[in-house]
């Protein structure tokens, strides 16, 4: 039998392999996942592993989709390492693709290139906007941050339908609720020709070397951690838990905005009502899965991006649904979530209980017998 032991302390080699340990675990149950609908497990890992990296321009469609989950990864880990836990980046990616949409149709022929940085300043300032609904709610009415950020999701993504199928849907589009396609001035500046990578995967690495410094080498980003490890102790060394909430949320918002700007004016370039791609949800797994450390989350986003393109080469060349990729995420997380347990326990065989030995000089009917025999009862009218 096995058992659940504590560790003394906290195991270091588990925190790094645990992610390790859950994707191998996700991959054999994808296997027994592809058997059990009749597809070929060896070809269907293919799909999901192989074919997003097997030529040039796999890898740049790999970087496309790693873009904006990496950025809004980003902010995240601000948030949760502040102990601040928002859960609705995908309504502030979405508010924030609103913004720059809104930017980008103000564009016309006469239009500099100067337009893409005030797309990329719109797309941060609605997502900032979005979260900072959150944190005033919360600052103000110590409202849930989780129920509050989750519920502007739907809120976002309303204001997104009516906005392509009201005031901003193309009249030139027979019908269909868009915008117009965006200006060339307004495109993102791509990296390469024949690609379409854009400026956003530096200005995510870019982002990813800034946290590091911020969280591990600044006063600011140390405050932010006490403050989400230890409150009590935060308030003692003079650091306000006011500050750490807004400035988490900010800076998530900001992010996810930015993300939202990105895709809106790179390979997009307008705006649908399939602008909300589950980014904002994905994102909270890379975090996590990058163990909140900005060098881990570049794998975690790629990784999470493969399971992107798997999924959309699945539902193509296997015949299965596009839902496979919610899947794979899920087993990720859960599996993850299950490993982690080695990190704080340890797994021990629990010996079988020996029965008790009997007394020397005593039979086997004797050591089977209880020491004391029950005590019979006085019955009703004794004396």
């Amino acid at each position: 039998m096995l058992k659940l032991e504590p560790r003394p302390q906290l195991s270091r080699f588990w925190s790094y392999g645990s992610p390790i340990l859950a994707l191998l675990v996700t991959v054999l149950i994808g296997m027994v996942l592809f058997s059990a609908l009749g597809k070929d497990p060896v070809k269907g890992l293919l799909v999901f592993f192989w074919e997003p990296i097997k030529s040039g321009y796999a890898l740049g469609e790999l970087m496309v989709k790693a873009t904006p989950l990496l950025i809004i990864a980003l902010g995240l880990a601000v948030c949760f390492r502040s102990n601040v836990w928002n859960i609705g980046a995908e309504g502030q990616f979405v508010f924030g693709a609103i913004a720059a949409g809104g930017v980008a149709l103000l564009a016309d022929k006469t239009t500099g290139p100067w337009i893409v940085v005030a797309i990329l300043l719109a797309g941060i300032v609605g997502g900032m906007v979005w979260a900072g609904i959150v944190a005033l709610l919360r600052d103000r009415f110590n409202a849930s941050e989780i129920l509050v950020s989750l519920m502007l999701v739907y809120v976002a993504t309303l204001l997104l339908g009516y906005m392509v199928y009201g005031p901003w849907k193309d009249p030139m589009g027979y019908n269909f609720p868009q915008t117009k396609t965006f200006e060339a001035v307004t495109q993102i500046p791509r990296l390469m020709k024949g690609s379409r990578v854009s400026i956003g995967l530096v200005i995510a690495l870019l982002g990813a070397a800034a946290l590091w410094v911020f969280l591990f080498r600044t006063r600011a980003g140390f405050a932010q951690q006490v403050g989400g490890l230890a409150p009590a102790a935060a308030r003692y060394a003079g650091f306000s838990a006011r500050r750490a909430i807004w400035i988490a949320l900010l800076t998530s918002g900001g992010a996810a905005g930015l993300a939202g700007a990105l895709e809106v004016a790179g390979p997009i370039g307008q705006l649908t009502p399939y602008v909300p791609a589950g980014y904002g949800f994905a994102a909270i797994i890379v975090a996590f899965v990058g163990r909140l450390h900005p060098v881990g989350m570049i794998f975690s986003a790629i990784l999470m991006s493969m399971f992107y393109i798997g999924g959309e080469l699945a539902q193509s060349r296997l015949g299965l649904p596009k839902s496979l990729t919610g899947v794979f995420q899920g087993l990720l997380l859960f599996t993850l979530l299950a490993c982690d347990t080695l990190i704080a326990y340890r797994i021990r065989r629990k010996a079988a209980p020996k029965p008790a030995a009997a007394p020397a000089g005593t039979s086997s009917l004797q050591a089977s017998t209880p020491l004391t025999a029950p005590v019979a009862r006085p019955t009703e009218g004794a004396a």
